[in-house]
């Protein structure tokens, strides 16, 4: 016990660019109690200009605290190891009680949360013996969420991305924000109306049931909120989500739905025909705001499938082959360290089925069942030869 509380401790502020952070970061210096606070500003421009507003703000005390510019790049990425080290020299000083970290607005939290919580034997640094991650909090710009969420748009097309290669859609980005903390600040409450507002956070508490929802208005928040809370524990947060909540339920009941706001799991034996599946994602449900889980596709490869979906995002790839699909000494493998995958265990198609949370406002849950039943196979199509199936999903052509 006398190691970890040598520990220091850290709290990382997440959220999409223009979310409140850096005010949030001011307003929390100004008012840390006598706490050693290092700030480290990650921007991904060439001029951080986060680190120049908090300079401007006069909130730093040259002989008490320190602020290291993180800039051209993400700390979720390609800046991990300069965070490492960054990190590793402000241990290494003695002198911070705590050390604050302002990712930058397009950074994702979970490689940010892995960075303390794993040792990195190649870089020589180990922040899990000096340093503990004490909060995820993720900023939400309640003015702005709904606008940036609809918009369709990927971080390229706003030139906000790391790299030429970086497709991630705005909507994505949010939610994996949004899924992934212990903190959730719901700021700029005083540019939208109550009820409004009210629908928003019933929005939130369903893609995010367990982290700790609070108003603010410029970033004003009692610190004992998001500082030395003791909240985090990676596989907690990892593990937060609405949709991983949802599909956890041994007995699913209907709640009552708050402004409309509700969620389901979509579950089935038989797999989809690809070309139908496809179309239903062309013709995606407009109420369905958050989809996600495993999906089975009527082709030889016997591969599973990931659906992601957010907004207007969809997002399906390869997840492995089913266990199902593999030799009797691979199972056992597997099995070894997930008994639990024979919970589910079918005597015909073994581990083979589907698995999809839904969650969105104004749901018709027997519209969307029933369209999904239309796009699986028929009882004659189970006994045709499925590669002779139109199949338009670019990633199972190619395996």
């Amino acid at each position: 016990m006398e190691q970890t509380s040598k520990k220091i401790p850290i709290t990382v502020l997440s959220g999409y660019l223009g979310s409140g952070k850096t005010t949030l970061l001011n307003y929390v210096l100004h008012n840390k109690e006598g706490l050693k606070v290092a700030v480290i500003v990650n921007d991904m421009s060439e001029v951080n200009v986060d680190a120049n507003l908090i300079r401007s703000g006069n909130t730093l005390s040259r002989t008490e605290e320190k602020l290291v510019e993180m800039s051209n790049g993400c700390i979720c990425c390609t800046l991990r190891d300069d965070l490492l080290s960054e990190v590793q020299k402000l241990i290494d000083e003695g002198k911070f009680d705590y050390i604050l970290i302002e990712s930058s607005g397009i950074s994702e939290p979970v490689p940010v949360a892995q960075t303390f919580t794993y040792a990195y034997p190649d870089t020589g640094i180990d922040l899990t013996s000096v340093t503990r991650l004490d909060t995820m909090v993720t900023v939400v710009d309640a003015n702005r969420f709904w606008h940036d969420f609809a918009s369709g748009e990927s971080l390229l097309d706003r030139n906000q991305a790391v790299e030429e290669d970086d497709y991630r859609d705005i909507a994505d980005l949010l939610i994996d924000q949004i899924e992934t903390c212990d903190v959730l600040l719901l700021n700029k409450c005083d540019l939208v109306e109550e009820k409004e507002l009210i629908k928003l956070e019933a929005v939130l508490r369903k893609l995010q049931p367990t982290a700790k929802l609070i108003r603010t208005v410029n970033g004003v928040v009692d610190i004992k909120e998001i500082l030395n809370t003791g909240l985090f524990d990676f596989e907690k947060t990892n593990m937060s989500s609405g949709w991983i909540s949802e599909l956890n339920k041994k007995d699913h009941t209907p709640e009552t739905e708050e402004y409309g706001i509700g969620s389901f799991v979509y579950r089935s034996r038989i797999p989809f025909h690809p070309e139908r599946l496809s179309n239903f994602f062309s013709n995606w449900p407009e109420e369905v705001m958050r989809a996600k889980g495993l999906v089975w596709i009527a082709t030889l490869d016997d591969m599973a499938a990931t659906l992601s979906q957010a907004g207007p995002s969809i997002q399906f790839s390869p997840a492995g082959y089913w266990l199902a699909a593999m030799s009797k000494e691979e199972q056992g493998e597997v099995l070894a360290n997930e008994p639990e995958m024979m919970e589910h265990w079918d005597d015909q198609w073994g581990d083979r089925m589907t698995e999809v949370v839904f969650i969105g406002i104004d749901m018709n849950q027997s519209e969307i069942e029933n369209r999904l039943g239309r796009c699986q196979l028929t009882e004659e199509e189970m006994r045709q030869d499925w590669s002779k199936f139109n199949n338009p999903l670019p990633w199972l052509q190619e395996v």
